[in-house]
């Protein structure tokens, strides 16, 4: 349990740092490309998790381009495919968040003088119910992840075997009182998560 926490959490930060600010990058800014850019984003939001272990897999194989790394089987790997499956929806999510906020708000926040850096600070904030839908979408989207922590990870007891592949591994072992328990609290830290994250959201609401 504690593994598949440090690989999802771990993946889940990296995703928020990346996927924010190029959401917010992508929301604020005009360059050529753009509607391609956008499109290529939203298609990555839906990008089958085997595909992206696929992928890494062949980049961290010992004739892939990042093979020298040697981190095929690894905790990195994992984190790996899961930073490419959640990056795409929280950037997605981000951007549309961000412009869904009313436009006049920049207006406004212009001729008060407000900085760059002040004014993405504020249209952070309007857009902080979707940031935490973005969270909340990015955490689901890989802490019951199988197909791509499998095959970059290996399923190594010990080392690479997280929840989502030890159930795997169970039922195929046809012990299904094992797999199904931990079905059950890999369902109940999912759900407790979210809840926090629902609770969260409500405090910033009730907030000026």
């Amino acid at each position: 349990m504690g593994r598949s926490f440090n690989v999802t959490l771990t993946a889940l930060t990296l995703s928020l740092f990346l996927g924010v600010p190029v959401g917010v990058w992508m929301a604020l800014s005009t360059f050529p490309g753009k509607r391609v850019f956008t499109a290529l984003i939203y298609t990555g939001m839906g990008l089958p998790p085997v595909v992206v272990g696929l992928i890494v897999y062949l980049l961290l194989s010992r004739s892939g381009v990042l093979g020298s790394l040697g981190w095929l089987f690894t905790f990195q790997a994992m984190v790996i495919a899961q930073v490419v499956i959640a990056t795409p929806i929280i950037v997605g999510i981000t951007l549309s968040s961000v412009l869904g906020i009313d436009p006049d708000l920049r207006i406004q926040l212009r001729a008060l003088g407000a900085t760059r850096f002040q004014s993405v600070r504020a249209l952070l904030w309007e857009a902080r119910f979707g940031l935490i839908v973005g969270l909340v979408a990015g955490f689901g989207s890989i802490i019951s992840e199988v197909g791509s922590v499998m095959l970059v990870g290996g399923n190594i007891a010990g080392r690479t075997r997280v929840m989502t592949t030890a159930i795997v591994l169970e039922t195929q072992r046809g012990n299904f009182d094992i797999a199904l328990g931990l079905g059950i609290i890999l369902l109940t830290i999912s759900f407790l998560t979210n809840f926090v994250l629902v609770l969260l959201q409500g405090d910033t609401r009730r907030r000026p």
